[in-house]
């Protein structure tokens, strides 16, 4: 992820960071978020109580370089959306999401979305689609000066989120991109998969969204592919490696990306027969991790610039 040279001078970042950190202090309300820790002079993590999750859950915010000197301006948000196993933290972690977005003008917005990293309201359980999507934008709106302008990306669960997340609600998003993630719950094999990702967490298969025979019909409303025709007009991004089809012998990854090889084509397929366009990149071998994701998310990149009305 290659950045160009914004020319930010450390007086003006060191007093971005004092901006930051006031209104880490003093900008929070009662209702939206009660815990911030900044851990660098542009990246926070807030903990927003949330009725949707009976609980707080954290989002990690990278602010724009101007923040704390561009008091009346707004800024459109990328989400970007954690895999199975894994948590909020994982995009700093695994990149260089920070540096890449320095001097771009725009707010990126890393929610959790639960241990399996399914970001979808649970049978009976908590409901990481309204915390993402209302609960985390009521924040960004009120406290970060977020505009309307929203796009969305994710890896593995979280590429079915962002999917799901624009397919659902029409319109929400100005551009969506998946990266090896789950795009028809129902295609053979997927629902045992989703079963087990939710079992590893020691958690009933079945708190999910109940069985996929007797609970069709909440199968089919969370399942992207069926709701495919919701992204028409949406700018899209899907990729997916063959895995261990041509893969190099790395047999676990390679074993995960092939299970959802059928899956993402017959998502794309369906938005062939619709005519809904999509870019896709489907590569032969392929393992289902961040040494494939990065470079996705890099060849994703001018669409998400585009839509968000960001440089390149």
């Amino acid at each position: 992820m290659a950045h160009p040279s914004n020319g930010v001078s450390r007086r003006t970042v060191t007093k971005a960071a004092t901006a930051v950190g006031l209104t880490a202090l003093f900008g929070a309300t009662s209702t939206t978020a009660r815990a911030v820790t900044r851990l660098s002079a542009r990246t926070l993590d807030v903990s927003v109580p949330s009725s949707a999750l009976g609980r707080s859950a954290p989002v990690r915010l990278i602010l724009p370089s101007g923040f704390g000197t561009q008091t009346g301006r707004t800024y459109p948000v990328l989400y970007l959306l954690h895999g199975a196993h894994d948590d909020y933290t994982s995009w700093t972690r695994e990149t260089d999401i920070e540096a890449f977005t320095e001097g771009r003008n725009m707010i990126v917005a890393m929610p959790d979305a639960g241990p399996t990293g399914i970001p979808t309201a649970w049978r009976g359980g908590p409901d990481y689609e309204t915390f993402q999507l209302t609960e985390v934008h009521t924040l960004l709106t009120r406290q970060y000066r977020a505009s309307g302008v929203r796009a969305v990306a994710g890896v593995s669960t979280g590429g079915y989120g962002a999917m799901a997340h624009a397919a659902r609600h029409p319109g929400m998003f100005a551009a969506a991109a998946s990266y090896s993630g789950i795009l028809d719950t129902m295609a053979i094999g997927v629902p045992p998969l989703v079963d087990a990702i939710v079992a590893r967490e020691n958690l009933a298969p079945r708190s999910l969204w109940g069985s996929p025979l007797l609970n069709f019909l909440t199968w089919r409303d969370f399942n992207p592919r069926s709701r495919a025709e919701g992204l028409r007009g949406t700018p899209l991004y899907v990729s997916s490696g063959s895995g261990v089809v041509g893969g190099t012998g790395d047999w676990l990854p390679e074993a995960l990306e092939s299970a959802l090889w059928l899956s993402a084509h017959a998502f794309t397929d369906t938005l062939a027969l619709l005519r809904v366009p999509v870019t896709t990149h489907y590569y032969t071998g392929g393992g289902h991790g961040w040494a494939y994701w990065k470079g996705e998310f890099s060849a994703s990149w001018p669409m998400l610039a585009s839509a968000l009305g960001v440089p390149e």
